[in-house]
This record gives structure tokens, C-alpha cells and sequence, in this order.
């Protein structure tokens, strides 16, 4: 039977064969056929909807939504990827004026320049902040917007020197995570343990708050759930969200308190 199977098909695509089986389960990508040996067998179109699949979810958009997006009975594929380009060209764009913000920030903290206060933030996307926020209120309700609240007030009073060592602080937590898991590390196990505590402690720090478990978990399935995040962590090493996800679960169930009330 010709096609790729599934296993070769996340080798080619960087998707996991448990992702290609839960697209197959909701109907997001069905395989071009099933052999008598219960293998799936995929051909070039499923390749090319994989293909949209990942650039919907770069985009941000749910499993959900890409699978009517693509089902649309007057779906154009070549009008999608041309749609997809511009977004992605203007990202681009941003991404570079974010690169240019670290620069001068670098340069300034190392007194070479000085930078203005406001030149700290050129190329955010408030609207993805604004996003996420949103996100974190549906997934926990009403009673986490003083927390967001908190958490705005407190990093438009850091300085320069503050902001620079808060980000410095999450690259080294993900990096000790990435090691971990490029050891073997178990997820659960105290040496893992150890980096997600002091996670826990930064996101506190960050909500200003200390997180409890429900919604330290409740982080942890964001994490897994919005392609953002799991780019991020992807970029870091292969399987880093999934392995981020278990490690702060199974501190959450071991250490952190529950929800009061």
C-alpha cells in the first residue's frame, strides 16, 4: 500500500504520532486510508492539509476552528497561503523590532546608551497580551482579573535593570528544564522538582501571587493548548511543552495549595 504512514509522517512534519492520531480522532486529518495491518497510510493532500493545519495553528487559531476553516466548502488553499504569508511577513516585521528592543536594552543596561523608557516595549503586541489575559479569564474566571491587574502594574514599575533580570530568570528556568529532559529526567522527580519550584516562585512573582494548584495546572494546559507557547518551548527542545506540562502538574499536586474557597 502506497502513502506515508504515521510515524513517517511526524518524522517529516515534527508532529508527534499522538497529535496525528487525536487530528485523526476529531476529525481534523483523516489518514488517505487504513490498511488491514491497522496502519494509517497518508498521501500528499493530507500532507498539504497538515500543512494548513500548522500554519492555522501558528496563527493561533483552535483545533476547532482550523477543521471548519479547511472543511468550508469554498476553502482555496492557494488564497489561504497567500493570506497566511502576509500575516506571517507582518510577524516578521515585529519580531524584528523586537530584536532591535533587546539591542538597545542590552546597550543601555551595559551603559553604552541610555534608552527612553517608552522605546522598552516598541514592538509588543498588545493585542495579544490582551489575548492571553483574556485566555487566562476564561479558563479561571472573574477572580484572576486583580491578579492580571497586579501583574500590569507591577512590570510597568520595573526598571530597566528589573525587566532585564525577569527574563533573563524564565530563559534559565526553561533552559534547566530543557536539560532535564534532555537527561532523562523524569518529569516527577525531585531534581525536576527543584527547577519547578523556582518556577512556581517567578510566576508568582509575576501574577504577584502565589500561584495555587489549580491554577498552576491551569498555566501548565495553556501552555499545551496555544501554539505560541508551545513554539516557544518547541524551539527549545523537542517535547520541552509536554515534558514543562507533567514537571509543573506534578509539583502542583506534591507542593502547591489548593484553591481557597
Amino acid at each position: 500500500m502506497s502513502g506515508w504512514t504515521v510515524k513517517e509522517v511526524a518524522k517529516l512534519s515534527g508532529v508527534s504520532v499522538r497529535a496525528l492520531h487525536h487530528y485523526d480522532e476529531i476529525g481534523l486529518l483523516k489518514p488517505d486510508s487504513v490498511g488491514a495491518n491497522g496502519y494509517r497510510y497518508y498521501g500528499r493532500d493530507q500532507l498539504l492539509r497538515l500543512q494548513q493545519i500548522l500554519f492555522h495553528r501558528e496563527l493561533g487559531f483552535p483545533l476547532d476552528e482550523i477543521r471548519q476553516v479547511l472543511d468550508a466548502p469554498g476553502f482555496d488553499r492557494v488564497a489561504a497561503l497567500k493570506a497566511q504569508r502576509e500575516r506571517l511577513e507582518a510577524e516578521t516585521k515585529r519580531y524584528r523590532r523586537l530584536l532591535k528592543t533587546i539591542d538597545e536594552t542590552l546597550a543601555a543596561l551595559q551603559g553604552a546608551t541610555k534608552m527612553d523608557e517608552k522605546a522598552m516595549y516598541k514592538g509588543f503586541d498588545p493585542e495579544k497580551q490582551a489575548r492571553y489575559e483574556s485566555e487566562l479569564v476564561d479558563r479561571f474566571g472573574e477572580k484572576v482579573k486583580p491578579a492580571i491587574e497586579a501583574s500590569r502594574a507591577r512590570f510597568a514599575g520595573m526598571s530597566q535593570a528589573e525587566v532585564a533580570q525577569t527574563v533573563a530568570d524564565a530563559e534559565a528556568i526553561e533552559a534547566d528544564f530543557a536539560k532535564a529532559l534532555q537527561a532523562g529526567l523524569p518529569a516527577d522527580s525531585e531534581a525536576v522538582a527543584a527547577i519547578a519550584r523556582r518556577h512556581a516562585v517567578w510566576v508568582g512573582a509575576s501574577w504577584n501571587a502565589a500561584p495555587t494548584a489549580e491554577r498552576y495546572k491551569g498555566l501548565a494546559q495553556l501552555f499545551l493548548d496555544h501554539p505560541e507557547f508551545r513554539a516557544r518551548y518547541e524551539g527549545r527542545a523537542a517535547g520541552l511543552t509536554e515534558y514543562l506540562a507533567a514537571a509543573m502538574r506534578a509539583f502542583a499536586d506534591k507542593e502547591l495549595p489548593a484553591e481557597a474557597g
